[in-house]
Formats: C-alpha cells, sequence, structure tokens
C-alpha cells in the first residue's frame, strides 16, 4: 500500500489544502504533520501492556500520538478511514477495523459508489478511497453518532444531582478544595495518583454550531476533590469558556480516546481563527504532557462497586440506647454509605444511616463475642433473601494486647461526646470489654442506667489522655454540675478519688493526611447521620479536624478525626448520587437574637440551645425517655437523601423548609467554659505538646522525664 506521506508528495496543493480542512474529524490520524498506515508498522504483541504507576504521558512517534505504554501505535482502516488503536483491528496485518470493512474493500464498485455520493457525483474510475480518508471518517463518525443517540434513546436518562454548584462557589470565594488522595475510602481514594494541574483529557465541544458530538481537548485548570476546571486547549490565558467538570463522570476521557473510538476532534469556534493548522497546534502542546490512564474509567466502574448488599444483617449501635447493638437489614447503598432499617421496624422508618466502614457497624455475633450489651430481635419469621454480612466485610480493628498494663474501671480520660460532636468532654472508663474494647461515659452527664454509655475501641482517635485538651489549646467540656471552674485535671482527680489513664495506652500514630486549614469538603453531619453537607476544615490538631458546615453557627462544628469515612471530597455526592446539602443562608436559617459575630462563652450552663430552621430535611436530636440523656437523631422519613446519578438507582430528595430545634433538653445539654483555662503553677498534664500540624508523627504528647 502506498504510504500517506508519498500520496501527499504527488497530490496537487489544493486537494492536500482540501483534506486539511477537514482536519479534527479524522481523529489524530490529522493532527500530525506525518501519518502512517498501519502496513508500515510493525505487528504489536498480543499481550497487553501494563499500565505504569504514574500518569500516562503523550507522545509523537511519527505517527500522531502512541498509546500511552509507547507501544502499541495507531492504525487507520483502509476501507473506512476509521482511526484506532492498532491492536484492536481486524486481521493480522491490522488494515481493516472490522470484517465488514475488510470485505468492503475487495470491491471497487463499492468503494466508488461511497465516494461518489459523498462528492455529490457519479463514481470514476479514478475515485479512490485511501484520497479521501477524512470525508469516510467524517461519514463513519456520523454513523457511529446516530447508533449512539439511539442507545441513548432506548436507556433511562440520567438525572444528574442538582442544586449546589461546587464550581461557582470555590471560584466565586476563591476556595480550595481537599485532594482525592485524603479520603482512602471513597471511590479512586487509593488510586487517583498523580492527577493534578496540567492534565490533559478529551472531552465534549460545547463550543460548536455543529449538530453532532465533537470533542475537543482540555487541561486541567484547577482541582478540588473530584471537579476539576477544564480549559479547551487553545484560549491560552482566557478563561470565558472555562468550565467544571467531574473528573469520574463517562464524559471524560484519556488522550487517545477520541483516535481509538473514531470521535471527531474539533476546535472550538470561539478559537477556531486563531490557528490555520491545528493538527500541528495539537502535536506540539500535548506532545510530552499528561493525561488519565487508559484504564482510567474501567476503574471508577470498580471503585463503584461496594461489597454489602440489600438484606445483609449487621449488628449497629442503637441510636436510642447507645450503651448497645441492634440488629439490622441492609436497605440501601449508595457510595459505600448504608441505610440500614432495624430488624423490629414495622413500617421500616426506624433506620439509621452509616458508612460501611463506620466503628458503628459489626457482624452477627460482634456483641457476645466482646461482652458488649446487645437487644435480642423479637423478629421470628425472616425475609427471603435475607443473610448475615461476610464478617471480612468490615473494618478491622487494631490488635492489642491487654495482658500487661490496661485499662481499668473508673480511669480518667478526654473523649468526644458521641451526642455533641464540638465538644471533647471528661470522661471515665466505664467497662473494659475485649478485644480492646471499652465502654465510655462523659462525667456529669449519664443515665443512671448507663444507657448512654458508648463503645470506643482503645485505639479510637475520639479519646485522649488527660491533658490533651489543654496542651493543644482545645476547650475542654468539664463535667455538668462541677463548680471548680476553671477546671483543672490535678484538682478533679484528687477530688474524685480516680486515677487517669496511662498516655502509652493511646493511640500515637498521626498519619500524613494531606489536609489543610480551609479546604472545602463534604462531610456527614453526624448528628443527622444521612445528611451529606459543604463543611470546610477549620482547624487541625494532628490528626484531629475541627469541621465547620458552612452557613452554620461554630457551635454545630464537630470534631473528626482524618480518616472518618464520613468525610468525602468535593464531588462525590454527585459522583454517587447522594444529595449535597448546600450551606445555610439568612433565609434558611434563624438569626439567633443578640447574638454577636463572635460566638458568646459563658461558664453557666444555659440550658436549651437556640432553634434554626433546617433546611433539606435537617433534623434535631432529641430524648427518647426520662433516663436517656440523649441519643441519635431518629428519622421520621425513610427517603434516602439523593437523586440519580451515573452509577446509583432512583430516589427523591427529602422534604424541607420544616423549623426543628436541634438543641439538648436543658438538663442533658453540655456547654462550652466561657475562658480557656489559665495555666498555673501545676497541671495535672502528662507532658508537652508539638505544635499543631498534619504530618506524620509519633505522638502529640511525650512523657515528661
Amino acid at each position: 500500500m502506498e504510504n500517506p506521506r508519498d500520496m501527499a508528495e504527488h497530490t496537487p496543493r489544493s486537494e492536500r489544502k482540501r483534506r486539511d480542512s477537514f482536519g479534527m474529524f479524522d481523529g489524530y490520524d490529522s493532527c500530525s504533520e506525518d501519518s502512517s498506515s498501519s502496513s508500515s508498522s510493525e505487528d504489536s504483541e498480543d499481550e497487553v501492556p501494563s499500565i505504569p504507576a504514574s500518569l500516562p504521558i503523550i507522545k509523537n512517534n511519527g505517527q500522531v500520538y502512541t498509546y500511552p505504554d509507547g507501544k502499541a501505535g495507531m492504525a487507520t482502516c483502509e476501507m473506512c478511514g476509521m482511526v484506532g488503536v492498532r491492536d484492536a483491528f481486524y486481521s493480522k496485518t491490522k488494515r481493516f477495523c472490522s470484517v465488514s470493512c475488510s470485505r468492503s474493500y475487495s470491491s471497487n464498485s463499492k468503494k466508488a459508489s461511497i465516494l461518489a455520493r459523498l462528492q455529490g457525483k457519479p463514481p470514476t474510475k479514478k475515485a479512490k478511497v485511501l484520497q479521501k480518508q477524512p470525508l469516510m471518517a467524517k461519514l463513519a463518525a456520523y454513523a457511529q453518532y446516530q447508533a449512539n443517540q439511539q442507545n441513548q434513546a432506548k436507556s433511562k436518562s440520567v438525572v444528574p444531582v442538582e442544586g449546589f454548584d461546587w464550581g461557582q462557589y470555590i471560584c466565586s470565594n476563591n476556595l480550595v478544595g481537599a485532594p482525592v488522595s485524603c479520603f482512602k475510602h471513597v471511590p479512586m481514594g487509593m488510586c487517583w495518583g498523580d492527577i493534578a494541574e496540567g492534565v490533559r483529557v478529551e472531552v465534549l465541544n460545547s463550543d460548536t454550531n455543529l449538530s453532532t458530538k465533537v470533542y475537543w481537548v482540555a487541561g486541567i485548570v484547577k482541582l478540588a476533590g473530584f471537579k476539576a476546571l477544564l480549559r479547551y486547549e487553545g484560549f491560552d490565558n482566557d478563561s470565558s469558556k472555562d468550565f467544571w467538570r467531574n473528573l469520574c463522570i463517562p464524559e471524560i476521557h484519556p488522550v487517545g480516546w477520541c483516535a481509538s473510538s473514531g470521535k471527531p476532534l474539533v476546535p472550538p469556534k470561539s478559537i477556531h481563527h486563531k490557528y490555520s493548522n491545528w493538527k500541528a497546534f495539537l502535536v506540539k502542546r500535548l506532545t510530552g504532557a499528561k493525561t488519565l490512564p487508559p484504564d482510567f474509567a474501567t476503574k471508577v466502574q470498580e471503585n463503584m462497586q461496594f461489597p454489602f448488599k440489600k438484606l445483609m444483617r449487621v449488628e449497629v449501635v442503637d441510636k436510642s440506647h447507645l450503651c448497645r447493638t441492634r440488629v439490622a437489614l441492609v436497605e440501601q447503598v449508595i457510595g459505600g454509605r448504608l441505610r440500614l432499617v432495624y430488624e423490629e421496624s414495622q413500617d421500616g422508618n426506624d433506620d439509621f444511616w452509616c458508612h460501611m466502614y463506620s466503628p458503628l457497624i459489626h457482624s452477627i455475633g460482634w456483641s457476645r463475642s466482646i461482652g458488649h450489651r446487645f437487644k435480642r430481635s423479637e423478629v421470628t419469621k425472616k425475609i427471603e433473601g435475607q443473610m448475615d454480612a461476610p464478617s471480612q466485610l468490615f473494618l478491622k480493628v487494631k490488635d492489642v494486647d491487654q495482658s500487661g498494663e490496661w485499662f481499668k474501671d473508673g480511669m480518667k480520660l478526654e473523649a468526644i461526646d458521641p451526642l455533641n460532636l464540638s465538644a471533647i468532654c471528661v470522661a471515665t472508663v466505664r467497662k473494659v470489654l475485649a478485644d480492646g474494647f471499652l465502654m465510655i461515659g462523659i462525667d456529669g452527664s449519664e443515665a443512671a442506667d448507663g444507657s448512654d454509655w458508648f463503645c470506643y475501641h482503645s485505639a479510637s482517635p475520639s479519646i485522649f489522655p488527660v491533658g490533651f485538651c489543654e496542651i493543644n489549646n482545645i476547650e475542654l467540656t468539664p463535667p455538668r454540675g462541677y463548680t471548680k471552674l476553671p477546671f483543672k485535671w490535678f484538682d478533679y482527680l484528687r477530688d474524685m478519688g480516680s486515677i487517669a489513664a496511662p498516655v502509652k495506652l493511646f493511640n500515637k500514630e498521626v498519619p500524613n493526611h494531606g489536609f489543610r486549614v480551609g479546604m472545602k469538603l463534604e462531610a456527614v453531619d453526624l448528628m443527622e447521620p444521612r445528611l451529606v453537607c459543604v463543611a470546610t476544615v477549620t482547624r487541625i490538631v494532628h490528626r484531629l479536624l475541627r469541621i465547620h458546615f458552612d452557613g452554620w453557627e461554630d457551635e454545630y462544628d464537630q470534631w473528626v478525626d482524618c480518616e472518618s469515612p464520613d468525610l468525602y471530597p468535593v464531588g462525590w455526592c454527585q459522583l454517587t448520587g447522594y444529595q449535597l446539602q448546600p450551606p445555610a443562608t439568612q433565609t434558611t436559617r434563624e438569626a439567633p437574637p443578640n447574638v454577636s459575630k463572635q460566638k458568646k462563652k459563658t461558664a453557666q450552663y444555659k440550658g436549651q440551645k437556640k432553634k434554626r430552621k433546617i433546611p433539606v430535611g435537617r433534623r434535631p436530636i432529641g430524648l427518647v425517655g426520662p433516663l436517656r440523656r440523649r441519643s441519635f437523631s431518629g428519622d421520621d422519613e425513610q427517603t434516602p437523601p439523593h437523586y440519580l446519578s451515573h452509577f446509583s438507582g432512583s430516589g427523591r430528595p427529602p422534604t424541607s423548609g420544616v423549623e426543628h430545634d436541634r438543641s439538648l433538653n436543658s438538663e442533658a445539654s453540655l456547654q462550652l467554659k466561657e475562658e480557656p483555662p489559665e495555666m498555673d503553677e501545676f497541671t495535672f498534664s502528662q507532658g508537652i505538646s508539638d505544635q499543631e500540624s498534619n504530618g506524620s508523627g509519633s505522638y502529640y504528647i511525650r512523657q515528661e522525664p
């Protein structure tokens, strides 16, 4: 077969110019000054090359661009002109993209008639297919487009998660989103790799008058979680056509996808006049640039598969009695988050939301194995299809040795209050269980029957040694009714006749998590765990993050571990189909009377907290009976907060606009002190803290000699 370069030398200049006018319709074969047919390249190996760990680099190998591994080249079908990966072509010679093209090529009359129809004139004997390759590719691309349209019409339409616009929110306020690599539990969290600003992708070209779908290359200008601000190649410093896209949706492709799929590349109409030779422009811009791995979309699909299935049975904390667990059934799985319905629920409304890696759920039999309180189910008839969730699906806890020095009943410590996550409180070990688990009670506000004791593992990042808050300048919530203020641990331990839990028994690991103050993310409101909200990291104390819900007062902030499965990157809700709660505004919440911008602190317990209107179904926490201090909120609605997405099933949004009271009962409420305690000559601290940081280190407290 004659080489296209040799053909170009014998083709009149006007003919070459005419072919170039169709340039980008021919995939990457038209983007290079040097094109080569499949006959000029050697047969590649049948074995699929391994994918490199880092991002692929686009190369110019005398053809157009090789595939990212640098081995498998491109080929052009000698019948239809479609450009694709050579190994995917038909026959040993790789001259045709399919069996039909191979057979059709043998008929000269058929080739001539096709060309004649494209040219709008009767066929002649001089007509040659290879001379009109771009026109054939245009026809093939249009045929492919028509087929895609028909397939889309048959399939159910995709409805994206609507409402809050992360892109506008980030750009208008010049915000920064936490990178996906900070969230190991989310899809692509472990394989996000080197995706960063400057990476090139192929996306739909929305700046065109063509009726068919065409594509163009765009570069990442700004990255925020899963979402990227993209700019079409050729716009340079012009941001007028910039647009935000979620990199994990099916419409984002690595460079080379159009070539392998036979999709047309067309420059945006706004800049079409800037260059006369767009082929040379792309070669210059893209050679050596990074793009997504060729299997990126496949990895996204694989990461969107979750092991928990509907009707699996688990043990989960009883939201009305925190000291015990109950059996619940998985009702729904969205992005790894589970909607669990307690087995004894009559109408299916008694539910609880948590992530599949949450420390609140366990395999059937867990409670008995460690000595945890458990409410037996009175349901005797099982639903068809029920099964116990396999134990390997649950989060594994750290193995501990309880034979030596260990926690004992009555030891004092500091702990995040599970029912008031903005507070770190004075707490007591109430019971030592097996496998390193502890029952913890919040001093001064415990129920008489211990129904609000909470189970923490000894390695939990939510419990701290005595003195942690003082050393790290965090306000410690003293026991309710304790009058010796400001609170001093030394005095309290002496008054109570108690001892502090040894520092060495606590979790000392501080991972290099990557979070920074000011980063935006999507976070679960753990006081209403079915809601995922727009949030900000406002403080970092080693591995502990202070999460602020945008638009709400600081008193609703929550202390969360950096590896919490209830934190997600920007764009997670859109990817999974979970509804995102937007920031509250003045019209969606009540302005508290006589409250200045600076949160007023008082040493006295106020009783009930102020009310606020709850947008989009935010619900309060409340009391459940006279003996219970507080409980996790129970939902009156069973509707999961999500819409349709590319990967989720149907759903409807929760109701909104109802005023709720998120406050605690006056006798159950924990409030913060007026001022942090002043340092005196002797305090019962265990050592000196390093500065606040997010870097890896041995621990935040070191023992004094």
